[in-house]
């Protein structure tokens, strides 16, 4: 496994609610992003993020780790959720909060 794989591979584990996306919460640089950000803030547990705006290898890498083309990419305890299609599903659908309160209470377990 190459370095960022192993870097990627380490933000997954380290934080059960991780969302990879271009821009921050705050200030997100595409719609996509935007939405899957304000769905998660919607769940109300805290959210990790990583701008891949900010480095090149981890916007490839990314697309790689969880053989998924697009970004914004939601991971729940080391699983892939998917992107701003399905987080929307399932954040319309309840199942989103369901998940992200799993999520985070695992961490604090």
């Amino acid at each position: 496994m190459d370095q960022v794989q192993e870097t990627i591979a380490k933000q997954v584990k380290e934080n059960p609610i991780l969302l990879y996306m271009k821009g921050s919460p705050q200030q997100p640089q595409c719609g996509f992003s935007m939405r899957a950000a304000q769905a998660l803030a919607g769940c109300g547990k805290e959210f990790a993020y990583v701008d891949v705006l900010q480095d090149e290898a981890i916007r490839q890498g990314i697309k790689e780790f969880g053989n998924w083309p697009t970004i914004p990419q939601l991971y729940l305890n080391g699983e892939l959720v998917g992107g701003c299609d399905i987080i929307m599903e399932m954040y319309e659908s309840g199942d989103l909060q369901k998940m992200v309160d799993q999520a985070a209470e695992s961490a604090s377990n």
